[in-house]
């Protein structure tokens, strides 16, 4: 995606006239949609094609979405929306632990749903342009370079969603700061933190997963209780 091209999405619904319903909308919003009807099939052409935000039904044929989300993360890192016929948590925490970005429940409004995508595409853009001013920061064996936005630990690269990569990156740029969940919610969301969302918590953890961390004697990051979240800095560099 370039500032003077649309954006590419692949829609990966199994049902096909809502599929046809979503591709019209959003072309008529400006955007290139191609589609895709079986999870099976979704994956290749997510690895192929690295299209600009993937909007991923949950129940599909062939091959669940939240085992399509894991299995492209590795290869894939631009944004996943996933879409879930469920209200129910465990769904949208699920999705988030395999490296879903955001998540919508169906049915969902065309404007709801253009409204998610557009803040995930300016977040890209935002976030691209803002990494090549930003620092590389070592700590230790974990190394973050934002223009790449790689992360290595121990000389091996950690593959991060985008999202995880911003809470990582703004963590360890504030290292040795509490930062409370308000402050996070407000720099990684660009909105006011309702206390119930749990998105932060759940990339915590999954930061801690990769970076092999103890919540119990962390080496990286340290939940401090009613305060927030602090980045150790023993090892920084």
């Amino acid at each position: 995606m370039t500032n003077d091209a649309p954006a590419t999405l692949l829609l990966v619904e199994d049902d096909v006239r809502l599929a046809d319903r979503m591709q019209e909308y959003l072309q008529s919003e400006g955007f290139v949609i191609n589609l895709e009807h079986r999870g099976d099939h979704a994956i290749e052409r997510i690895q192929r094609e690295q299209p600009d935000l993937v909007i991923l039904d949950v129940m599909l044929p062939g091959l669940d979405g939240m085992s399509v989300c894991r299995q492209v993360r590795p290869t894939y890192d631009k944004p996943i929306l996933m879409l879930t016929a469920k209200d129910e948590d465990i769904d949208q925490v699920l999705g988030l632990e395999l490296g879903a970005d955001d998540y919508v429940i169906k049915p969902v409004k065309p404007r709801v749903l253009l409204a998610r995508i557009r803040s995930l595409l300016r977040r890209c853009v935002a976030d691209n342009k803002a990494d090549n001013a930003q620092p590389e920061l070592y700590f230790g064996e974990l190394s973050i370079t934002p223009h790449s936005r790689k992360v290595t630990l121990a000389g091996k690269p950690l593959t991060l969603t985008t999202q995880e990569f911003e809470l990582l990156y703004l963590l360890a740029n504030e290292a040795g700061n509490i930062l409370s969940r308000d402050h996070i919610f407000n720099r990684l969301a660009r909105g006011e933190y309702d206390g119930m969302d749990r998105s932060i918590d759940i990339r915590i953890a999954r930061l801690r997963k990769l970076l092999g961390d103890d919540p119990a004697n962390p080496r990286y990051i340290k939940t401090v209780r009613s305060q927030g979240y602090l980045f150790l800095t023993a090892m920084k560099q």
